[in-house]
């Protein structure tokens, strides 16, 4: 900031006030007047504040929540509480720090008054106006509820987030009573800001890995505005022209002269190989929305990341399974500790896989599959109208309501376009999309993990292909997992027991085994996660980040 800006600043804040009908004798001659011309504007700014959606009357407050404000200098009969009128206390340096670098929290500064609160303390501190400033009134009275406010809003957005609780957060205190807040002020001066606000942090261990790599992040990141790649682009020429000033932008490529196919498709290779993504040259949906994405969207997607672990409830389980959907892998967590983890194949962005919470309740082995109205509308119906054969192709049975099974060939099929009298069965066996295990759990979705029979997509890095099933790579694994710390079975008391279930699967026999301490599932969608220091960026595949960039985090 140039030497001269603190004054000018100041003169425009004060020009504005004197002219909102509020006392503009402001100046104090001693410490004793200014401290009782302070305690006046604090309750003058506070009334109005109060009657009119937190504005104060002075241009650069408007206070987020001035009913916590007007409770909180009542009690001390608007007395200052940030400062002794003339200087300030240490935790209103904490604040001021902590409010300029609120990135380090997953916070954006302007959401706490930083500007308005970094002018007040240059206008103070700057040498050719100190002496005045520290006599005005206003200014104290200003910082006062601009501190008071920040530190609510702040307490809120570390404690619950800025995004909207839902059916499945399952927390308790969505809402904070203004008796919360008062008491975190009053807190203050005997625990200091750092320990307050680590006391109102998500215990989540994936919340202070992610939290611990934003350092590291800010320091590369250099907000440089990318050009933009049209998706879908007709013209095949116009798309490689912009794919190109893209790619040179990150430097894999030259824009001074055109580049052939090979070079375009080569210099796509490195970049997909750079972010972990498949490697195949082409820049599809997927590639083109990671070259579309820059850093002002990555630390939203922090930011959103951090919000969601908000929403988790106050205590996690000590035992359960994390499935991360926009990272496609299943980890069972035990004690705060990673006990196995897996690749899965979640759902393609139109049958994404939801969001929920719940318990394995029974273990399947050899399902049969009944496909969902969804897919056989969409896929079994339109293809056995055209050839009823393809039930028998893809393993499947027709029943009638009582049971029987029908033939396709039987039935005239032009009487059907949305749905049918039948049930489709896909019997148990090694060919059947299940698999040869599937986990159930209770859901309105109708959605659970199961093995499947296309093992070979594991190998893909984009594995978001499923109709919203989770399909789980090391499903014995997490077989074994669960049984093995199944209460019931290690009391003895299960007639179930873990020899059996190898049996049933040596000899392909269909079994439901019971799971009495049932195992907690959480499926969620994070787009990053820190990893040894490092923001680690996935596809925002199912566009659900950049809604909620756009919905709660609109102009940042």
């Amino acid at each position: 900031m140039y030497p001269y800006m603190p004054l000018l600043l100041a003169a425009v804040l004060l020009s504005a006030c004197k002219g909102n009908g509020q006392q503009t004798d402001t100046m104090a001659a001693n410490p004793a007047v200014l401290k009782e011309k302070i305690t006046a504007q604090i309750g003058l700014q506070l009334e109005k504040a109060v009657a009119d959606s937190g504005r104060t009357g002075d241009s650069l407050v408007r206070l987020f929540r001035p009913e916590i404000a007007s409770a909180f200098y009542k009690e001390k009969s608007n007395a200052t509480f940030w400062s002794n009128g003339q200087s300030w206390h240490p935790f209103a340096d904490s604040l001021f720090r902590m409010v300029k670098e609120a990135r380090l929290w997953g916070l954006y500064p302007e959401d706490y008054h930083a500007r308005a609160l970094a002018l007040v303390y240059d206008t103070i501190r700057a040498d050719t106006a100190a002496k005045e400033a520290r006599m005005d009134a206003r200014w104290w009275s200003v910082a006062e509820l601009l501190l008071t406010d920040a530190f609510v809003r702040v307490v809120k957005d570390i404690k619950l987030g800025r995004l909207p609780q839902d059916s499945i957060s399952l927390r308790k205190d969505s809402v904070l009573p203004d008796a919360f807040y008062l008491e975190k002020l009053a807190e203050m001066e005997k625990r200091g800001l750092a320990a307050i606000l680590q006391s109102l942090e998500p215990g989540a261990k994936g919340y202070h890995l992610l939290k611990a790599a934003i350092p590291d992040f800010l320091n590369r990141a250099d907000y440089k505005m990318y050009t933009k790649i049209p998706y879908p682009e007709k013209d095949s020429r116009r798309f490689n022209q912009f794919l190109q000033k893209r790619l040179a932008e990150e430097g894999l490529i030259t824009d001074s002269i055109a580049v052939d196919s090979l070079q375009l498709a080569n210099a796509v290779k490195t970049y997909q190989k750079k972010r972990g993504i498949t490697v195949d040259g082409k820049a599809g949906e997927g590639t083109v929305r990671m070259l579309n994405t820059d850093d002002n969207e990555r630390f939203a997607r922090i930011a959103i990341s951090l919000d969601k672990y908000k929403q988790l409830p106050a205590k996690m389980p000590v035992r359960y399974i994390w499935v991360n959907t926009s990272a496609n892998y299943l980890e069972v967590v035990d004690g705060n500790e990673v006990k196995m983890s897996s690749k899965v194949i979640c759902g393609k962005p139109k049958t994404r896989t939801p969001l929920l919470t719940s318990a394995i309740s029974s273990i399947i082995t050899y399902p049969q599959w009944v496909p969902p109205q969804s897919i056989i509308e969409k896929e079994i119906l339109p293809a056995v109208k055209r050839n009823p054969g393809y039930l028998a192709r893809k393993g499947f049975s027709l029943v009638d309501k009582e049971g029987n099974e029908v033939d396709p060939y039987s039935v005239d099929w032009s009487k059907y376009s949305r749905s049918m009298p039948y049930r489709v069965v896909q019997g148990s066996g090694d060919a059947n999309a299940l698999g040869i295990m599937k986990f159930m759990f209770d859901n309105k979705y109708a959605v659970y993990l199961h093995d499947t029979n296309q093992r070979y997509l594991f190998a893909n890095a984009m594995r978001s292909l499923s109709h919203g099933c989770v399909r789980v790579q090391e499903w014995d694994k997490l077989a074994w997992y669960i049984l093995g710390t199944d209460s019931s079975l290690q009391a003895g008391k299960s007639v179930v027991k873990t020899d059996s279930v190898r049996y049933w699967l040596r000899n392909k026999q269909k079994r439901t085994i019971p799971v009495r301490n049932k195992m907690p599932v959480f499926i969620r969608y994070f787009t990053c996660e820190g990893q040894k220091g490092r923001v680690i960026f996935h596809d925002d595949v199912y566009g659900e980040d950049k809604f909620l960039r756009q919905r709660y985090f609109a102009g940042k």
